[in-house]
């Protein structure tokens, strides 16, 4: 039995075999067509290198100066470009005319597809490495250089990156150079003022400059999936004489139009350390549609994070006003302020400016259940439930008393989510309590000084884990009516 790759899902064998009842013996040769029954198998193939194994040349005094300059490198490989791909397959409307893009699919582009060069098997550099649609990534690996060549090196310069438009829907989006940084030999770095320039590496005073060290690309897409801007952020550095390889990173990330990139806690669960994700309730809307807050106050809170009171060193709580700190996911956390009551202040404003201090002049109504819970998923918001508890009562220059919080508590509960083996954090309940004061009349000239304390405790509220197994699965047989005819 002769055959190709046993993984191909169908193939021809041939099959030789010997007649010993004949005379004289003779041998037979049959051609056979051969499946695969594995379901994981190679249904058609379009790198036709990979089908056969071609003899390596022999080094001669001839071609060893050609030999050297090819395989000569730290790494060595078969580049996009010259590939053999079956024309077929490069010719499929679906691979050129696509207008939308799912996750994962390569961002294709007019020679090829968009590079983001990563390590393979070392840690060296190879640029056959394609950037998946809404896949952000970011890696690093070495690229070997020679300060003398430097200005012939593609993989250094500018161009390498920005040079083929990425293929859209009915046109081409040009990569354009979103800002260029330059690094010198020491590692202080210089954002450029314009990033029109175009710099390429060249060799100057023995320093190879305008190295391309990193680059970030960014990539802006519609909710179709059709990738509308495409920019990259460029680092540039001087590669020293003595040098004989540089350290490259590469990161790309995606962002829909009209919509604000926000940092994820956890993919899918909450990750110790990391900002608890909140929103609120827009008017009209029954459910979170966005994540900003509409922060007047809380510069700190541009991401939607649930925040507390941020204790100062004044501990001062009119002086406090403005200053929060993220909740971090897993961590207790406590501060307060100190707040000084005199008779010329009126109850009214100062409850209101208490409540400020402690809940922030935009308290988020709902908290995501899962660090990276989108907020067209509404089941994946939990709602903040907000509980009132009077305390004592003190005195206070008052005609008639009023109340005052003193304290902000809130209680996240939490439970381990999905598999037995690796369990993901997530939220179902918060309950935020504010605690207050009755105030009543104070003497005449007499001060008072109130703690106002503001809480986050988490609760792990995880049942004991069991684990648990999938049914066996039901064969429902249907026999026709005439099964057994004519014995019934």
């Amino acid at each position: 039995l002769c055959r190709g790759d046993s993984q191909l899902c169908s193939q021809k064998a041939a099959v030789y075999s010997l007649d010993v009842e004949a005379n004289p013996p003779e041998r037979i040769f049959k051609l056979i067509d051969q499946v695969n029954p594995s379901i994981f198998c190679i249904h058609a193939t379009n790198y036709k290198q990979a089908l056969y194994l071609k003899t390596p040349e022999i080094p001669t005094a001839e071609n060893f100066d050609q030999l050297l300059e090819k395989f000569g490198g730290a790494s060595f490989r078969a580049e996009p470009d010259s590939w053999d791909l079956d024309t077929d397959a490069q010719n499929l409307p679906e691979a050129n005319e696509t207008s939308r893009y799912e996750y994962g699919d390569p961002v294709q582009t007019e020679d090829a597809f968009l590079r983001l060069p990563s390590p393979v098997v070392s840690s060296w550099c190879s640029d056959a490495n394609p950037a998946g649609f809404l896949v952000n990534q970011a890696t690093k690996c070495i690229r070997s250089v020679s300060v003398e060549k430097c200005d012939s090196i593609q993989a250094l310069s500018m161009l390498f990156y920005i040079n083929s438009s990425i293929l859209a829907s009915v046109f081409q989006v040009n990569i354009t150079v979103q800002s260029i940084v330059v690094q010198s030999v020491n590692g202080m770095r210089t954002l450029l003022s314009s990033s029109d320039v175009l710099r390429l590496p060249m060799v100057l005073d023995e320093l190879c400059i305008n190295a391309v060290l990193g680059v970030n690309y960014h990539i802006t897409h519609t909710d179709m999936g059709e990738i509308i801007e495409a920019a990259a952020a460029f680092v540039l550095g001087a590669i020293s004489k003595e040098a004989l390889s540089i350290e490259q990173s590469f990161e790309i990330s995606f962002t829909q139009e009209n919509t604000q990139p926000v940092p994820l806690s956890g993919n899918p669960g909450y990750v110790v350390g990391l900002p608890v994700r909140a929103g609120f309730q827009p008017q009209g809307y029954p459910f979170p549609a966005a994540f900003l807050f509409a922060a007047l106050a809380l510069s700190s809170n541009k991401h939607s994070q649930l925040t507390i009171l941020q204790s100062t060193s004044t501990q001062d709580c009119l002086a406090a006003q403005g200053a929060r700190a993220p909740v971090l996911f897993g961590y207790n956390m406590i501060s307060g302020c100190k707040l000084r009551i005199t008779a010329a202040m009126k109850c009214q404003l100062l409850a209101q400016t208490l409540l400020d201090v402690l809940k922030g002049q935009s308290f988020p109504e709902y908290v995501a259940s899962f660090g990276n819970s989108q907020a067209q998923d509404v089941l994946d918001w939990v709602p903040i439930t907000q509980l009132h508890i009077s305390e004592q009562m003190i005195s206070y220059t008052l005609q008639s008393s009023c109340q005052i919080p003193v304290s902000l508590g809130i209680e996240v509960k939490w439970t381990k989510y999905g598999s037995l083996v690796n369990p993901q954090a997530r939220i179902v309940n918060v309950t935020a309590t504010i605690t207050t004061t009755t105030l009543k009349q104070l003497p005449s000239g007499r001060e008072r000084i109130i703690p106002v304390t503001s809480s986050v405790v988490f609760t792990d509220i995880s049942s004991p884990a069991e684990p648990s197994y999938k049914a066996w699965p039901t064969i429902n047989i249907k026999l026709p009516f005439d099964f057994f005819y004519p014995f019934v």
